[in-house]
């Protein structure tokens, strides 16, 4: 196959031989998964202790204020519980050691799932991407057209012929997107399934990296979850900020669940799943965040679902403010779907239960970001340091070390072995720490103002 031409995100150099990726093995001693939990949750502890002792002063000078109580709630949603999350994701990504793909030929049958709807303007780029992935085994190709009215079916159609590959078309008339992908899976007679949506490119290598992990992991991994990162991150400085989330944070999070094998997403944009797994659960659900539940209801049977980051996909982030809230706000109203369909509780794995319970607290830090910190911050302009101070505004230099660290990371350990590279975006990243959780902590009170008053559900 030839190399995937270079999208407008991270650039691809083509030029790289195709084949298999022989990665060195790690000269670091075995850690067992439950050890590395441990110190983890020792490390977060460790801080919080810490923080509870440093800031006596600060709830001293809030407690007039708000009273013991409200000071608490405070310093607790604006210093504790942050604390908290981030000393157990930076300590986890310390002790990562994902064992390394010996070899990126796999050679499962696949069928590859792309579900659209009026994607007339990107399918044809979308086949050719994974027309193009250096895969040794069987491959089969269906899309799955949720009732598209434009021309999506008949691109994708005259497209099929020319990039050699065996397109086969199911239609679903059901508006939704779990229907479509439902009405697809019925028809998958391989083993694997493997999920793209119509608007992501894939990397040459990034199916059989993909599936390389799965052949390589435990039998009861039953899912993993490929690096799906920015495309379009030029466009304007919204994307640009998106850049670095999809490349550092949303990066830094799977790489945290997928150590405890329990990555919470298989995100729909690029995963592997085991056929017959996802039809003994039924298949995707009818949910805003399908795969969120999905996975979930994959894993509660004590199953586990890992993350490949050099199985590597572009896709288009939202270009306009409207079309980023409405994405962010989905995304936080199918966490509390999935929460409310699979309690962390009901999962089997300990460290899956503990995992999961992370997102019971992420709408209590969104509520601290929005509602406290962001009114605290507008009062320390003004000269009232009561709620944020140069204490808490040290935060920076601290985020500033642990995304120095991703960042050193995803360049030696994910786009050096795809022969891939980040241009410079220094706007981007400055707008990504300082501006970026304002939109995104926004959007998400907005999703879950939507999932408890049951409004109506959207696609896009």
């Amino acid at each position: 196959m030839e190399a995937l031409p270079a999208p407008a995100g991270p650039q691809v150099d083509t030029t790289a031989e195709a084949g298999a990726v022989e990665v060195p093995r790690s000269r670091h001693r075995y850690v067992p998964v439950a050890a590395k939990f441990l110190v983890a949750v020792v490390g977060a502890a460790l801080w919080v202790t810490l923080a509870v002792v440093l800031s006596r002063p600060w709830i001293a000078e809030l407690t007039p204020v708000v009273g013991p109580v409200g000071a608490f709630v405070v310093v607790g949603l604006v210093a504790y519980l942050p604390g908290a999350v981030v000393a157990f994701l930076a300590v986890s990504l310390a002790l990562d050691r994902q064992p390394p793909l010996r070899s990126s030929d796999a050679t499962s049958a696949v069928t590859v799932v792309v579900a659209a709807r009026n994607e007339q303007e990107g399918i044809v780029a979308t086949l050719e991407s994974v027309a193009r992935v250096e895969y040794a085994g069987e491959l089969t190709i269906v899309l799955a057209d949720n009732g598209s009215t434009d021309a999506t079916v008949e691109r994708a159609l005259a497209a099929a012929p020319t990039l050699g590959v065996p397109l086969r078309v199911v239609h679903e008339a059901t508006p939704g997107k779990a229907h479509a992908l439902n009405a697809a899976l019925a028809t998958v007679t391989t083993p694997l399934v493997v999920t793209v949506d119509a608007d992501t490119l894939l990397h040459r290598e990034a199916l059989g990296r993909l599936v390389a992990r799965l052949e390589a992991a435990p039998a009861d991994t039953v899912a993993v979850a490929g690096s799906v990162l920015v495309r379009n991150s030029r466009r304007n400085f919204l994307t640009r900020m998106q850049e670095w989330d999809y490349y550092l944070g949303i990066t830094a999070v799977k790489r945290m669940q997928g150590l405890y094998q329990s990555t919470l997403v298989a995100q729909g944009a690029f995963s592997v799943y085991r056929t017959e797994d996802v039809r003994e659960v039924g298949g995707w659900p009818d949910a805003i965040g399908e795969d969120i539940v999905v996975t979930w209801r994959l894993m509660e049977a004590g199953r586990r679902v890992f993350f490949e980051p050099t199985a590597v996909a572009f896709t288009d982030a939202p270009e306009r403010v409207r079309h980023f809230f409405r994405q962010r706000a989905r995304w936080a109203r199918g966490m509390l779907e999935g929460i409310r369909a699979v309690p962390p509780w009901r999962q089997e794995r300990v460290l899956t239960k503990f995992v999961a319970g992370i997102d019971l607290l992420i709408p209590l830090l969104d509520v601290g970001y929005a509602l406290i910190w962001l009114p605290g911050l507008v009062l320390f302009l003004l000269g009232h340091p009561l709620v944020v101070s140069m204490w808490t505004l040290a935060v920076l230099p601290v985020t500033l070390l642990v995304y120095g660290g991703l960042r050193i990371f995803q360049s030696r350990h994910v786009f050096a072995p795809l022969d891939l590279r980040v241009r410079r975006n220094r706007l981007g990243y400055i707008g990504f720490l300082l501006l970026y959780q304002v939109l995104c902590s926004t959007a998400s009170l907005v999703g879950y103002t939507q999932f408890l008053g049951g409004t109506r559900r959207r696609w896009k």
